[in-house]
């Protein structure tokens, strides 16, 4: 009974392999990326990179765990939900209003600690931000957020 159990389970592991997500992986730069709208510093972009672009933009790097089911389902799910919430790549497409409020609730997400997500965190410890990094994001948002609110189109 067990060693049917385990030979059922085994044949259905392998038969999700066959049922892969779409991956969330665009070719160049994205013409409505938030650097066509805002310039950043590197230092920024790259702390940006590390933490947010993989679910919020559109170009996330998959680790070799992502090619096994049913984890890439979870990781597809996520993308989906994070891209839904906030896109870098296409942050120029955003009205200004909703600009706005993207930059102010990026700075409350990371300041307040809940972007990244603790899985995240875990798996990419790369995405960790230092209070010193937070701070150094939170500025360029709020000088980002004058920016924008001074232009006129």
């Amino acid at each position: 009974m067990q060693r049917s159990v385990l030979i059922a389970f085994l044949a259905l592991f392998i038969l999700i392999q066959f049922f892969r997500p779409e991956k969330n992986t665009a070719q160049g730069p994205s013409p409505n990326d938030i650097s066509t709208v805002l310039s950043a510093p590197k230092s920024v972009l790259t702390k940006l990179d590390a933490a947010c672009f993989n679910c919020h933009s559109n170009h996330t790097r998959y680790p070799w765990y992502a090619e096994v089911a049913p984890i890439s389902w979870w990781m597809a799910g996520h993308i989906r939900a994070g891209k839904k919430h906030l896109n870098f790549s296409e942050f120029a497409t955003y009205p200004r209003k909703r600009q706005l409020h993207k930059l102010e609730k990026i700075a409350e997400a990371i300041e307040e600690g809940w972007m990244p997500l603790k899985s995240y965190k875990i798996m990419h410890p790369e995405s960790v931000l230092k209070k010193d990094e937070i701070k150094e994001i939170s500025d360029w948002l709020q000088a980002a957020q004058a920016d924008l609110q001074k232009r006129t189109y």
